[in-house]
């Protein structure tokens, strides 16, 4: 990985409410993108800060691409986005095909979208695509987005699997390589409504040097340098530390077994707090104070 900091932003998003027409993790019905309107599909515009971006979807996450990047392009164009192209990569041979390459290359945005993080890893590790995206991330202002399982696959370290109800036990969580955008820290999301506490806690039970990111629906996170992550939306970001870890029994219990972890250090961020994954400093937003 390289040790420059990036130019580039990403955004992670936590995924959508539950509106009751959620197709698959991180899906939006067009019938329900006032979120997306009004809040994080707009601060990604916002940050593209090019009136005629191009945006490329990328849907391969997916089992409904053509659906979810039809969504995606009507969410888009809400916000006066015309240029948006969807790139329906379902595997490494379409991943490896010049048109796609060259059509990164002219983008100034990546969408990913939601549904499996492993097919993420699975299709693009490795390739020439990703060598150049990470390529265009750290040496030029572009802006790299993902919701739900396309956020969990920005960090170095995934969690691909873990049922959060077995969670607190060893082993129920399954961690990979991910993307690897970002380095020490591991994204979890749609954290608040399945409960994904103890899912995200073990992960960074694992791997302490590791900053955890859990990501509500409706919120995300703007990280720019690396580094530097500002909340937005209308949920909570969970933060998880565990750089102060005394008693941790997970290397020495079986599998199956409870785990048992003592002074993890948690923050809880709402819209414009900012957190430091390098200094591990947080900041809260300016409050306007009720009498």
């Amino acid at each position: 990985m390289n040790n420059q900091e990036p130019k580039g932003i990403l955004i992670p998003v936590g995924g959508a409410e539950d509106k009751g027409t959620d197709l698959e993790l991180g899906i939006i019905s067009r019938n329900n993108l006032n979120f997306m309107e009004i809040g994080i599909l707009k601060n990604i515009v916002n940050e593209i800060a090019n009136n005629d971006a191009r945006i490329e979807v990328i849907t391969t996450a997916s089992q409904i691409p053509d659906e979810v990047g039809e969504n995606y392009i009507d969410a888009f164009s809400k916000l006066g986005c015309q240029n948006i192209g969807h790139m329906k990569i379902r595997n490494r041979e379409d991943v490896m095909q010049k048109d796609y390459y060259e059509r990164l290359k002219a983008c100034d945005a990546i969408m990913f979208s939601g549904g499996n993080q492993l097919r993420l890893t699975a299709i693009f590790g490795g390739t020439e695509f990703l060598e150049l995206l990470i390529e265009r991330y750290y040496n030029e202002r572009f802006v790299i987005a993902g919701t739900s399982a396309g956020a969990m696959a920005m960090s170095n370290t995934m969690i691909y699997q873990g049922n959060a109800s077995n969670a607190h036990l060893k082993g129920e969580v399954k961690i990979t390589t991910g993307l690897a955008f970002v380095k020490d820290v591991i994204i979890d999301s749609h954290f608040n409504k399945r409960g994904r506490f103890s899912r995200l806690a073990q992960a960074v039970a694992s791997n302490p040097s590791a900053i955890g990111i859990g990501l509500g629906e409706d919120t995300g996170v703007i990280i720019k340098k690396g580094y530097e992550m500002e909340a937005i939306g209308s949920g909570a970001v969970i933060i998880i530390d565990g750089r102060h870890i005394r008693h941790n029994n997970i290397a020495d219990i079986e599998e199956g077994t409870p785990i048992s972890v003592e002074n993890i250090i948690v923050h809880i961020m709402e819209k414009g707090n900012r957190y430091n994954s390098k200094t591990k400093v947080f900041e809260a937003a300016n409050v306007n104070v009720v009498e």
